[in-house]
């Protein structure tokens, strides 16, 4: 499982300590990279998150593992009274709250540093939960998920958008190409950091996708578990309920 990939294979730390330091070092040029990375395609996957969690009209939103705040931001569609931002690098957040500000948005988004295996909040508070490109990053999946579950309202939802593998030809042969060539290229020659992106791209390759994962969300609790594959199969967003 994805437990076992960490950033930094001669480090000692845990995993959690490695990706907070990860994404402190890489903070200030995700963004710009994600966008290369992803082709921009990442921005219309976030839409339909929003609009999934919009159709259920939620008044407190939690976004875990929310980066420097993307998802966050466009949350804010769903005119929703709170949303917060969770994460455990103070450097994405910090960049985060730079745009967020930016967007006079700054009463309706809060951002919050956490574990997302350890969340800050009491049982059966938040509407909806959302988790893009993050969910693979957590150092004991079924506990962050338990916490999700946990602060999670009986009736919401749970949205997740994560990387997956397409099983087609030749999706799958681009895709294999595309992750362990490209990527790890790109980050070397783009990022201060070269083994967060070869650790971005193994970490995908190797984390539960489609039916697995939604065993997973069922073993943990959740209902209503339903997988929408994007784009040929390279990423699939999940939605559940409590």
């Amino acid at each position: 499982m994805s437990g076992n990939v960490n950033p930094y294979k001669n480090s000692d730390r845990s995993k959690r300590e490695q990706v907070e330091q990860m994404f402190d070092t890489i903070s200030k040029e995700y963004d710009g990279l994600n966008r290369v990375i992803s082709f921009g395609i990442d921005v219309k996957w976030r839409k339909k998150v929003v609009n999934m969690v919009a159709a259920t009209q939620p008044k407190r939103i939690l976004d875990v593992a929310t980066g420097t705040g993307d998802l966050a931001i466009n949350l804010a569609k769903t005119d929703a009274e709170k949303i917060i931002g969770l994460d455990i690098s103070a450097g994405m957040l910090q960049v985060g709250k730079d745009k967020i500000a930016a967007k006079n948005l700054s009463t309706t988004i809060e951002m919050v540093q956490g574990d997302s295996e350890n969340l800050p909040f009491e049982d059966n508070y938040f509407d909806a939960i959302t988790v893009a490109f993050g969910i693979r990053n957590f150092e004991t999946l079924e506990k962050g998920l338990a916490e999700i579950l946990r602060v999670l309202k009986p009736g919401g939802i749970f949205v997740i958008l994560e990387t997956s593998v397409p099983t087609k030809f030749p999706f799958k042969q681009g895709y294999g190409l595309y992750t362990k060539t490209l990527l790890p290229l790109i980050g070397r020659i783009f990022s201060k950091d070269r083994d967060a992106y070869a650790y971005l791209s193994e970490s995908a390759s190797v984390f539960p996708y489609g039916e697995k994962l939604n065993n997973i969300l069922r073993k943990t609790g959740f209902t209503h578990v339903e997988d929408h594959p994007q784009t040929m199969g390279v990423a699939t967003i999940y939605s559940a309920s409590k």
